[in-house]
């Protein structure tokens, strides 16, 4: 098996185990490159990098390793030259790990762009209609339409893809582009202070047509930082230059920024995009199994899509799994096998999730379909509260992971086969039925708007 597969599929895993920060600063830029007898061997471009890495995440990358193998896995960290695909620059890296926009490279020539990161390679669906249109829109005329353009929203949820899409639409019109994300903005900002050279470090933007800022929300309390992006996006606006910022949630709840860049940035087109709904996850998953050249049956794609619904990347990171043990077993794998080797991965992800307690779950569905919660568990029949208590049963099987004989006793002691029919019933009705489909996601954002914190 190809060293770099794998590699690709312990980054996956790496992703949701380490910080964003963290993963884009010391693992984004490395690569498999041998695995031989039990070890596996992984490039990275700086010998600081390189002692990072071997002193904090040895165990956690071998652990991930063997998973992945089948067999203990030890790692050794190699530093060597990283290739650079054709057309595609890579940022330097400073010994401070931040990425700096004097690297080998002239601002413009798309940096940090992703390749795979492509308006081809996002799926459109209900979710995210409004902000990926803003964004096709904006590639064609940028300055000229929605701008600043605001996209909020969660983890995962493809702001970062979208950002790194109109980055490269726009390059390829040859305009300047600049991406950065919050963090390495700050990070060049407090260096240019320490040097004096802050109007040297403002100066560096306006050779850019467009700045995707991502993350903005890590600007939080930085009072000097916020003060110096105000000023860049002042004049960016002023002379028409495109600015498009992501954040995990909109202005008006950004109270530690100042009023004047929450004004600022409230005065364009604010876009939020929301976890795919079902439809739209199996939609990727497709997508996903091309540029894989992999191949799964369609319930293996229905249960990844059921059982990773909150984050994209989880979801594709379950599929690029399967497809690594499906090519070193050079077998097709059956429902049964899937379940088994992801197991962890849907535990994490519902970690992640959280847990409801039941009666929020009912009260929430209740709310939903404007009826008692005492109708669900009671002994109510007609169309629409059947449908609310097959979907509580679903919710509570898939969400808690609560067994069947205790959804029974929670829904007024129901018999077993009656739960076992009700989530059978949703399972296989919310990949055709996209009003249940949005029902199920509306309520799941019910649930998590009033989560107590």
């Amino acid at each position: 098996m190809q060293a770099e597969k794998i590699w690709e599929a312990a980054l996956g895993e790496l992703q949701l185990q380490v910080s964003k920060a963290n993963y884009n600063t010391w693992l984004k830029d490395s690569r498999g490159i041998a695995y031989v007898k039990g070890l596996f061997t992984v490039a990275v471009p700086t010998a600081f990098i390189e002692e990072w890495l071997k002193s904090r995440l040895s165990s956690v990358v071998c652990r991930i390793l063997s998973t992945i193998t089948g067999q203990n896995t030890e790692v050794l960290f190699q530093v060597q030259a990283l290739r650079c695909d054709t057309g595609t620059a890579k940022a330097g890296l400073m010994t401070d790990g931040g990425v700096s926009l004097k690297s080998r490279h002239p601002v413009g020539k798309a940096a940090s762009l992703n390749p795979k990161y492509t308006f081809n390679t996002f799926v459109a669906g209900d979710c995210n209609r409004l902000p990926y249109t803003a964004a096709i829109e904006i590639s064609g005329n940028p300055g000229e339409v929605f701008n600043p353009l605001f996209i909020y929203g969660g983890t995962g949820t493809g702001k970062t893809h979208l950002l790194h899409a109109i980055g490269q639409a726009i390059t390829a019109r040859e305009m300047t582009t600049l991406y950065m994300s919050a963090e390495q903005f700050t990070n060049e900002f407090i260096i240019a202070i320490r040097n004096q050279k802050v109007e040297d470090f403002r100066n560096k933007f306006n050779k850019v047509d467009v700045l995707l800022l991502d993350d903005i929300q890590f600007l939080s309390g930085k009072t000097q930082t916020q003060e110096c992006i105000f000023h860049i996006f002042s004049e960016f606006l002023a002379d028409n230059r495109q600015v498009i910022i992501s954040c995990d949630r909109p202005p008006k709840e950004m109270e530690s920024f100042n009023a004047r860049l929450r004004s600022r940035l409230e005065g364009g087109l604010v876009a939020d995009i929301h976890p795919p709904d079902h439809k739209t996850r199996l939609a990727i998953l497709e997508l996903k199994s091309r540029l894989l050249k992999s191949s799964f049956d369609a319930s293996i794609l229905n249960f990844l899509a059921t059982n990773f619904h909150d984050n994209v990347r989880e979801l594709e990171g379950a599929l690029i799994r399967l497809t690594i043990y499906a090519r070193m077993d050079n077998s097709p794998l059956d429902i049964n096998s899937v379940r088994q080797l992801l197991n962890d991965m849907i535990s994490i992800s519902r970690q992640n999730n959280g847990y409801y307690p039941p009666s929020a779950i009912i009260n929430a569905v209740a709310d939903y379909f404007v009826i008692s919660p005492d109708d669900i568990t009671g002994k109510k029949r007609d169309l629409k509260t059947s449908r609310a208590r097959h979907i509580v049963m679903y919710l509570l099987r898939q969400q808690n992971h609560t067994n069947l004989s205790e959804i029974g006793k929670i829904l007024g002691n129901r018999d077993h086969s009656t739960v076992i029919h009700g989530c059978e019933k949703i399972s296989s009705s919310i990949s055709a039925d996209s009003q249940l489909s949005k029902s199920i996601e509306g309520i799941r954002t019910s649930l998590k708007a009033h989560r107590p914190t």
